[in-house]
Parts: C-alpha cells; structure tokens; sequence
C-alpha cells in the first residue's frame, strides 16, 4: 500500500485547503475552528501517544484531497469534541451549517455496528443512510474511519477485524455509490490488510515480485500510445495505472489465477474532450488489436455514481494484455471523487449558496434510499428493497429515445415500465425488447432496448403482476392502483348489498338515506361518508346485516355466537386466525390496537358490535369492565411477527434514539414508527416495533434496560 501523507501541523493542513481555498471569511472558519478544537483537546492523548488533535486534523487533511468546502472541514475538526456548551452559543460562533454537519456525524458515530447476518448488515446501512440529513456527514465520517485505519495496529487484533469488517461492509458500499474513489480504494486495503492478512501480503508479495517487470512493459507501452496519438494530434496525457489490492483479492478469491488478470497492466490516457476520447480509441485500436468482450462505454451510460470513462483491453507491446482507460480531465474527477468532485469546479464563493442543492440533485444512491423508504410501510421490506435494489448488482437499459434505465438483476418489463411513469405502467399491454415481442415475466439484460406497449382503454394491472415484478417500487405502484380500482368497485357492491338488505328487513332507501337519519348513522359507524360504509361492506371487512343490526338496535351475528359460544362450554375449537376463539369457527379476529398483544402474553376476547372479535391483553385496562362481552381464546401460533408498543424513558438532555435504533436492528427487532415527548423532568421515545413473540420482545427491553441513561421501558396501551 502507498504511504498516506501525514499531516503534522495546522500549517500543513492550510497549506493545502489555501490551493482551492481562498475566502478570507472562509479561512478565518477553518482557522477557529481548528483553535477550538486544539483548546478543548489539550492535554489528551490517541493510543498511538500523539495528541489527540491529530485525528480532527489527520481528517481534515484527507478531505482536502477531495477539495472539501470549509464548512466541511471546519466540522472534521471539531467532531471529537465532547462540550457543554449550549447550542446557540456554538451555533453563533461556527454557524448552523457547521455546527448541523458536526451534530451529524455525532448522531451516527453513536451507533454500535455488529452483527454477522446480512439482513444486520444491510439495515445497519440502512440505518446509516436513514440518519444521515446531509450527504456531508457522510463523508466527513468516511474521512475520519480512513485517519483511523492508518492507525489501527495499536488495537487488539479482535478489535482490528471487527473495525475492518464494519468498514468494508458498511462504509465502503456507500462510499462506492457515492463514487469516491480515492477514499474507498485505501479503505478496501486497509480493511483487507487487517481482516485477511495472509492474503493480503500475498498479494504484495506476488505485485513485489514482478513489479520491475510490469514498471518496464507499461513505460514501454506508454511510449507507444502516446506516439500514435501525438502522430494525430491528439493532446493528450498518460499515466500507468496500479489495480487495487483490493481489487485483486476480489478476482483471486473469485477462482481467477494472478495470472489471468489482464488488468496489472494498466495505462489511464487524459484527454480534452468527449470527441477525443472516442478518437483516440479508435487510434489505439488501430495498432493495438482489442480483445473481445472486453470493451465499456461508460461515457455513453455513465454509472450510477457518474464515473464516466471508456474501457479497452488490448494486445499491447510485446504481446502482453493491456487495460486502457480513456477519460477526460473532468471525468477523472469524477472517478476518483465522485459526488465530492463539484467542490473542483466551484467558483469562490458560491459554495455555501448551492452545495447541497447540487450534491442531492447528483446523489443517485440517496435518491434512490428516500424513493425507497417512501414507498414501504414496513422496516423487514424497506431492508429487503435495499439490499436488493440499491446494494446488489444492477443492470442497465434503454429507453428507445437512448436514456437509460437502472434496474437490479431479474427485472422484468413491468419493473421498467413502473421506473417510467406510474401512467405507463398501469396503461400497459406488452413489451417489445429489441424489436420483438416479449412476455412480461421475460428478464431484462444489459443494454436491451425496452419499449411498453400501452392503451388506456385496456392495458390495467393485475395481481398477477405482483408475482413478476421484481422491484418494490413497481409492486407498491400495483398495489395502489388495484386498492384504488378495487375501491370503486367496493362502493359498488356494497351499496348493491346494503340495499338488498334493507329491502329485506323492509325499510325504505329514502327514510335511510334521509339527512338526519345520515346524520346518526355516521354518528354511529363512526365514519364521515356514505361511501365509507358502502367500500368497507363490498370489502366484507363489514356485513350488511351487521350494519343494520347496530342502525336498528337487532342482536348481531357476533352477539348471537357469543351466546352460542357460552352455552358451549368456552370450549376452543382450532381456526386458520393467530388466535382460536371459543368454539366458533370462521369468526372475524382482530388484534387490539390498544395493547398490541403479542404470541405469549395472556390473551382474551371482546366481542364488538359489528366487527368480530377483538384480542387483547388480559392487562388491558380498557376491557376491565367488559365482562359480559368477554370470551375465552388462545393463541393459535407461537411466534409471528406483529407490531406492539413500548415507551423508552431516558434522562433529559440524553439523545439515545440513534443508540435506541442501533440496539433493535442488532436484536432484529423492526421500528414502524418513532415519537419523541419530552417536558421539563423526563424524556419519553415512544416506539411502535415488530416482534416474533413475548421472548423476543423481553430480551430487547432488557438490552434497553442495560443501556446507560435509560431510566425504565414499558410496555404501552393507549
């Protein structure tokens, strides 16, 4: 690995940031910045025995290298400190941006990362992301994770593998989507180097070993090249290229001899412009004969992070393999710096006013995240959408106008279509790839050419689709449009049925619908609209004749098998529903919403007037005078996962909700939903979280319990 430069003074780290930074005001930032920091850490010392100022600066210098604006590096340098100082006092001082980046990076790195599981893994990214507001926290806490791998010998080695597997399986994925290069590379290595350091060195050994060689064919080859292209007039420059140990471990591991890594050779050309790079391609080409299959144009499908470059391998001097890169000067900013490259093209000044605007606009993988998180209700689904979609492998298609569409591995045309428009995918009939007629399930590859056949007077969605489209985000789109759908037709059927009944029982529609009657049956049903009670009967999740027998005071069906149900015995008869209800078979169960019952807590039954039964918690307080509408039940199921409510009480000032979050993903606990309450003498988190059963949901209240400054958890019934 090539040595890092170190940064040994604040005068080296402004001798750096002052080549792209030249605001006086900006200056004066990073310079208080760095004082602060350098008084509040005085006197305290790293493991290594440097000062510990040696790390916020350490950072700082590693984001300079990125051209990182001075709010930026103004937060890098303060993030250890640990104050009492209020928050209006530090915002006046650095201002809301730095002060927001710096309580950022505070947030996340109090997060505790462990867990072997990939679902673990891919929620603790999930999580990461999920807390990050500004993509610039992100970077900021990739810089200090790099300053701290150079120093990660002073560790135990069981400390040193667990740093680097967090690294490289948390970090280094969303540096790679973020498409900074520079960092991400050394990250890899250093990870590698600690997690498998036999492989690691033998790799080194192997590069040692024939690096005179390989320095002697690509000077060579460099030669060559950069004769044909100046023979042309093509301005240009040439670089030789090092592969990644990283990188290389990836190929051996994946069955491939150190032989057969044809790119060890390696040459990067740097051009003027898009056109002459192109060119020059086929300049090289013309000497040089490519190998098949080996060609990339990423300047016309750029990747999802923008790297944007084109790959050629070709038989170079002396008959070797050689992989040439042929990119322009802003393309190779991109590359090695990803969404942190337009820090390079910013004029003085203008930083502050657009750089978060610009970075999201760019941010593919974020984007991608909060497009994501929009559309799942729950935590298991969101974590199965990233893992699948935005972390795996995707393919790349066309559009028959050229654009191109970004999908994961084993997406269909219907995934396409939904990625589209929402218009397109619900007015769907067919799909043509390359020109011929396909079948919906058919699975798209790299760079087909989709086309969605469509007509708005036939092409509807099906539940079929659910079974073929592969993304979330197509079978949500489905979902809403057949629950639409299905509504109006609901409404349908439901006034059809509510009708039928009362003709039945021989009450007039006009007396029904009259406005004061209108008037106490939504009093009644406790809804706000006609429609409401038409949908929910055509739904069945109401029975005509229940909504009759509440309207006109009759016993309903439920209180009838209440009966039956006594004069049975309370004998327990087994259903298909979690939870068996005394002797009666086919009843309507639900589980209470007050008290959230789950497999294993003590359970019993209320019968509601028109709705089935309700479970609840034989603790709850709101069935403690229903004895004459309480029935026996059971659970019919040991474990499944349901949703329940706990009340999490911390000391005020004490923000543990990160730390909160950390500890359920580790317990593969699932979080729906988060609301803080606080006053003068408590804080209150109140979590809505899914568990297998009442095990499950214990041994997570008692991990919260063993955390320092959680005063108590309960259990919530509204």
């Amino acid at each position: 690995m090539s040595k890092q430069p170190k940064c040994e003074s604040y005068e080296d780290l402004e001798n750096k940031f002052k080549t792209y930074i030249t605001d006086e005001k900006d200056i004066e930032l990073i310079k208080k910045a760095y004082d602060y920091a350098s008084k509040k850490l005085y006197g305290q010392k790293r493991l290594t025995g440097d000062d510990a100022i040696t790390h916020p600066l350490g950072s700082a210098y590693i984001l300079t290298s990125i051209n990182a604006d001075a709010a930026t590096l103004s937060a890098a340098l303060l993030c250890d400190i640990t104050d009492d100082d209020d928050a209006i006092k530090l915002d006046e001082m650095f201002g809301k941006e730095v002060m927001s980046l710096v309580r950022g990076v505070s947030k996340i790195n109090k997060l505790s990362f462990t867990g072997d599981s990939e679902s673990a893994i891919v929620n603790q990214r999930k999580i990461l992301v999920g807390l990050t507001e500004d993509v610039r926290v992100i970077i900021i806490k990739l810089a200090c994770r790099l300053h701290n791998m150079q120093t990660l010998f002073v560790l135990p080695e069981k400390k040193q593998k667990e740093t680097a597997k967090e690294t490289l399986e948390i970090l280094t994925p969303i540096a790679h989507r973020l498409g900074i290069n520079t960092i991400k590379t050394k990250l890899e290595e250093y990870s590698l180097r600690y997690l498998k350091p036999d492989e690691y060195y033998s790799i080194v050994e192997k590069l040692n070993a024939t690096k005179t060689e390989r320095d002697a064919s690509v000077a060579k080859m460099i030669e060559s090249v950069s004769e044909l292209l100046n023979s042309h007039g093509i301005k240009h420059e040439i670089k030789g290229r090092a592969k990644s140990i990283y990188s290389i471990y990836k190929k051996l591991d994946s069955g491939k001899r150190f032989s057969e890594i044809f790119d060890l050779l390696a040459l990067r050309v740097f051009v003027d412009t898009e056109q002459d790079c192109y060119q020059a391609l086929g300049i090289i080409h013309s000497k040089f004969k490519p190998k098949p299959n080996r060609f990339k144009d990423y300047i016309a499908m750029p990747k999802t992070n923008m790297y944007q470059s084109l790959h050629t391998t070709v038989f170079g001097v002396d008959g070797q393999l050689f992989e040439i890169q042929i990119r322009t000067y802003e393309m190779d900013k991109i590359a090695e710096y990803g969404i942190a490259s337009h820090w390079s093209y910013k004029e003085a000044g203008s930083v502050k006013a657009s750089l978060q605007n610009e970075m999201e606009q760019k941010l593919q993988f974020f984007r991608s995240i909060m497009e994501l998180k929009s559309d799942e209700n729950t935590d298991e689904s969101f974590v199965k959408s990233v893992k699948e979609e935005v972390l795996n492998s995707m393919i790349y298609v066309f559009t028959p106008a050229g654009d191109v569409i970004e999908l994961p591995k084993g997406a269909t045309p219907i995934d396409f279509a939904y990625k589209v428009h929402s218009g397109v995918g619900n007015t769907m009939t067919g799909a043509l790839v390359n020109s011929v007629m396909v079948p919906l399930d058919y699975e798209l590859k790299d760079n087909d050419i989709v086309k969605i056949i469509t007509n708005k007077n036939t092409g509807t969605p099906s539940y079929e689709w659910l079974k073929i489209a592969k993304t979330n985000q197509a079978k949500n789109k489905i979902k809403n449009y057949l629950s639409k759908s299905n509504k109006e037709e609901n409404i349908k059927r439901g006034e059809e049925l509510l009708h039928k009944c009362l003709k039945k029982e021989k009450v007039s529609l006009n007396d029904f619908l009259d406005e004061e009657n209108l008037e106490n049956v939504f009093k009644t049903l406790k809804v706000k609209t006609l429609n409401e009670i038409y949908a929910s009967i055509g739904s069945g999740s109401w029975m005509a004749e229940n909504v009759y027998d509440q309207l006109y005071n009759q016993p309903t069906k439920e209180e009838k098998l209440f009966e039956q149900a006594k004069k049975a015995g309370q004998k327990t008869s087994k259903s298909d529903n979690l939870v068996n209800v005394s002797n009666i078979a086919n009843m309507k169960v639900t589980l209470a919403a007050c008290c959230n019952p789950v497999p294993g807590d003590e359970i019993t039954g209320y019968i509601t007037k028109g709705n089935g039964v309700s479970i609840h918690r034989m603790t709850c307080p709101n069935i403690a005078e229903s004895d004459e509408r309480l029935i026996s039940v059971s659970w019919n199921v040991e474990s499944a996962k349901l949703p329940t409510m706990i009340v999490v009480y911390t000391n005020i000032g004490q923000d543990k909700l990160a730390q909160i979050i950390s500890l359920a993903a580790n317990h593969d606990v699932g979080v729906q939903k988060v609301i803080n309450h606080q006053n003068s003498e408590v804080s209150a988190i109140e979590l809505t979280i899914v568990v297998k059963n009442k095990e499950h949901l214990l041994k997570f209240i008692n991990a919260l319990k063993a955390s320092n400054d959680i005063v108590t958890v309960e259990r919530h019934i509204k």
